[in-house]
């Protein structure tokens, strides 16, 4: 008994520790993320007072984007998603770093994060990511955003919408699908960062 109870313990071990580490699960072989077209000098320094600060905020998103999944848009009431692919963590996450990392390069302001807030309220971007997928229709990657620029203390808000449409290379398949939509989703940051400065 002594000799058989190593083996089977080392068999044991072995099938937890996959279970553990996901050996048995099906991983996506494409895990995506958003790079900015432009990030701001490494040195830069930039200061501003209180409420001439900008916090932009994670927006808000419909159910359908609410998951590391590309939801693809067959018709007007159908939805599935990219086969193999899923973002690294929540688009509206990523589309927020996005824009965050665009506007501090292409405008004078200082940005700021959601958990810097509280330490200098200045002006605010919220907003509604609205779709951020793909068109099947038109074999597009779509990305629509409503940005709302509300004022240092709420006395006004001012929204306008963002809309930005790329061609897919190819199929809808994960590389293609996530350089498009990295394309449109810089093209949307740029306009937000034009329409703050102006």
């Amino acid at each position: 008994m002594r000799t058989l109870r190593a083996p089977l313990l080392a068999a044991f071990m072995a099938v937890s520790l996959s279970g553990c580490i996901g050996l048995g699960g099906k991983t996506p072989p494409f895990l995506l993320t958003l790079d900015a077209d432009a990030a701001p000098a490494v040195g830069a320094a930039r200061t501003a007072s209180d409420a001439a600060t900008l916090t932009i905020l994670i927006p808000t998103a419909p159910q359908k984007l609410r998951t590391p999944r590309i939801p693809v848009q067959q018709d007007d009431a159908s939805v599935t998603y990219v086969k193999d692919a899923q973002w690294v963590e929540a688009p509206q996450r990523l589309f927020q770093r996005l824009v965050s990392e665009t506007v501090a390069a292409r405008t004078s302001r200082v940005v700021l994060d959601e958990g810097q807030y509280l330490t200098a309220p200045g002006e605010q971007l919220a907003g509604q990511l609205m779709d951020f997928g793909v068109d099947a229709r038109s074999n597009e990657a779509v990305v629509v955003y409503q940005a709302m620029l509300v004022a240092a203390g709420g006395k006004t808000i001012t929204q306008r919408r963002f809309e930005v449409r790329e061609p897919i290379t190819g199929k809808i398949e994960a590389k293609p699908v996530g350089e498009a939509l990295t394309r449109a989703a810089n093209k949307v940051a740029v306009d937000v960062a034009g329409w703050l400065e102006g």
